[in-house]
C-alpha cells in the first residue's frame, strides 16, 4: 500500500545477490517483461512493478507525476528490502528511473534508458499529449489499438503480429483517467540532463535508429553525458527495442547488470 492504494510488483530470484529493477513504458505493465524474468530470475533478483495507474497498481490522482512514481518504485524497494540494484526503465519507465535517480543515486549501481531521454517535452509535444488525452475521453480502445504497431518499426510489424496483439491486449486494461494522469505526469516533467551529467554509475542506452519519437542524433548527444556510457543502436527497430530485437537486448541489459556489479 501507497498513499491507502494498492501497488503490485513482483520480485523473483531474491536469493541472488545482483538486482535489476525493471520499469515499464505508458501503457503497459510488469507482464511486458516476463521473458526476461524468466530469463534472468536463475541469476539475478528480478524486480519489475506496475507503475501507478497501470496493471494492478490503482490510479492515485489526475496527474501521476514522474516524481511521484519514483517514490513508488522506492516504496516498493524500501518494501522488498533492496540497497542496491541496477535500473531499467523504457520510455516513460527511463523518465521515472531518472527521476529516481535524481533522488536517491546511491542506490545504483547502474542505470539504463531503452527509448528514452533526460529532455522535457518540446511546446509541441505537450500539445501533442493534450490530444492524447481528447481522443483516449472520445474512444479509448480506438486510441490504443491504433497507437501499439505505430511504436514497432514497419519492418516489423509482420514479424511481431503477435507480440503488438499481445500487447494491445495488455494495454487495454489500462483506465483513461490512468492514462490522462500518465500524459499529464509527462508533459509536466523537467530537464534532467543534470542527472546524466552528474549520476557516477554507469548508464546504459538503448535505441532503435527507426524510433519514430527519439531523433537517433538526440539518443547520441544525451550518451556523450555520462561519465560512463555504453549505447546500443539497433537497425530496423523503433520505439519497442527490448521487443523488436528481445533476443539481443535481453542478454546486453544482464552484461550491462554483471558490469555494474564488478
Amino acid at each position: 500500500m501507497v498513499d491507502g492504494h494498492t501497488v503490485h510488483y513482483r520480485d523473483e530470484g531474491r536469493n541472488n545477490k545482483k538486482t535489476v529493477v525493471l520499469l515499464h513504458g505508458f501503457l503497459q505493465n510488469l507482464d511486458v517483461w516476463s521473458s526476461y524474468v524468466l530469463s534472468y530470475m536463475h541469476h539475478l533478483r528480478v524486480i519489475t512493478i506496475d507503475l501507478p495507474g497501470h496493471g494492478q497498481t490503482e490510479t492515485f490522482s489526475e496527474t501521476h507525476s514522474m516524481d511521484f512514481m519514483a517514490r513508488m518504485v522506492k516504496t516498493v524497494l524500501d518494501e522488498a528490502g533492496v540497497d542496491q540494484c541496477v535500473m531499467i526503465g523504457h520510455s516513460m519507465g527511463g523518465y521515472v528511473a531518472l527521476a529516481f535517480a535524481e533522488k536517491h543515486p546511491y542506490l545504483l549501481r547502474g542505470l539504463g534508458l531503452i527509448n528514452s531521454h533526460a529532455l522535457p517535452d518540446s511546446e509541441e509535444h505537450r500539445h501533442w499529449r493534450q490530444a492524447i488525452c481528447e481522443q483516449v475521453k472520445e474512444n479509448r480502445a480506438s486510441y490504443i489499438v491504433n497507437f501499439v504497431p505505430t511504436l514497432f518499426d514497419d519492418h516489423n510489424r509482420a514479424g511481431l503480429s503477435q507480440d503488438i496483439k499481445d500487447l494491445q491486449d495488455q494495454c487495454l486494461e489500462t483506465r483513461s483517467e490512468s492514462i490522462i494522469a500518465a500524459q499529464n505526469g509527462m508533459m509536466n516533467r523537467p530537464s534532467r540532463i543534470d542527472v546524466l551529467r552528474q549520476l557516477e554509475v554507469p548508464i546504459l542506452f538503448i535505441y532503435g535508429k527507426n524510433d519514430n519519437r527519439i531523433p537517433l542524433e538526440l539518443a547520441i548527444s544525451q550518451a556523450m553525458i555520462p561519465h560512463h556510457a555504453e549505447i546500443l543502436i539497433l537497425d530496423n527497430v523503433g520505439h519497442m527495442a527490448f521487443i523488436e530485437e528481445r533476443e539481443y537486448v535481453k542478454p546486453r541489459i544482464k552484461n550491462f547488470v554483471d558490469t555494474c556489479y564488478y
